[in-house]
């Protein structure tokens, strides 16, 4: 039997991705459970470059379980009020309660990348969100009982300039592209360098970053879920038998016949 173009080309076939993946999404499912019995609180953090994939990985990861559970939180540019609070003021108020896990489609590491870079801090403001951005996660989140995962996405100059083509290209991807994306392509290097300076500065072994290559979006899917289960020593809760109970005859009526002459979608 010959070999499908994904095969040909070292990428997984969609049958692979998919059955990969349902068995990681089962364990997801069994995650949710030990945290909402053990009242865990979860941050996980995914930044990187425009284009890296961050939002298909976050889908990837939640659309199998409960938003009550985990939640998904990508923020707005700050307010005029929200510019004038202390800046991680607006981040805190979406931080989990127990039994929740929380995730960030970026964070306040935005003072890190695209606020440094484009000019909307003030050196001073940069300099000290560096210095006290590891204190602030060893002390009050990891001391304070919250595990923080922290996910960089690293995607290729190629791959990203490809993805951005594809974005101007195509109608259904078009709100993909942010004021922010264009500019980003220019200053590529000036990414770099604000990245590694967050790492020099933010990787510690209380709070570490973990770095998923991202150019093969399916395979970094993938190893980001099961690494971010690697790190949580969850177990699957046991659950009682459940039985399907039959329909009540009490009170019975034609209650299809009670919705004829109602507007129906054909």
């Amino acid at each position: 039997m010959g070999k499908n173009g994904d095969e040909e080309n070292g990428k997984l076939s969609n049958k692979d991705y998919e059955s990969e993946l349902r068995k990681l999404q089962v364990e997801l499912c069994h995650l949710q459970e030990w945290v909402k019995q053990e009242g865990e609180r979860i941050i996980v953090i995914f930044e990187g470059r425009d284009g890296a994939g961050k939002g298909g990985t976050i889908r990837a990861l939640t659309e199998r379980v409960s938003p009550r559970i985990f939640r998904t939180v990508a923020l707005p540019a700050p307010s005029d009020r929200e510019k004038t609070q202390a800046y991680l003021q607006r981040y805190m108020a979406h931080f989990p309660a127990a039994g929740e896990i929380v995730i960030f489609d970026r964070s306040w590491y935005n003072r890190a990348g695209v606020e440094h870079v484009m000019g909307f801090c003030s050196k001073p403001q940069y300099k000290a969100f560096l210095e006290l951005c590891p204190v602030f996660e060893e002390k009050f989140l990891v001391r304070g009982g919250i595990r923080l995962i922290k996910f960089w996405l690293e995607v290729s100059n190629k791959e990203q300039a490809r993805r951005f083509e594809k974005r101007i290209e195509d109608p259904v991807r078009q709100w993909k592209l942010s004021p922010m994306d264009l500019p980003s392509r220019e200053r590529w290097y000036e990414y770099s360098r604000a990245r590694d300076a967050m790492l020099e500065a933010t990787d510690t072994k209380a709070a570490p970053w973990h770095i998923v290559p991202s150019d093969d979006k399916k395979r970094a899917r993938l190893n980001c879920i099961a690494h971010f289960l690697s790190l949580i020593p969850y177990e699957e809760v046991p659950r009682d038998p459940i039985k399907l109970p039959d329909r009540s005859k009490k009170n019975e009526y034609d209650d299809k016949a009670s919705l004829e002459g109602r507007r129906f979608i054909p």
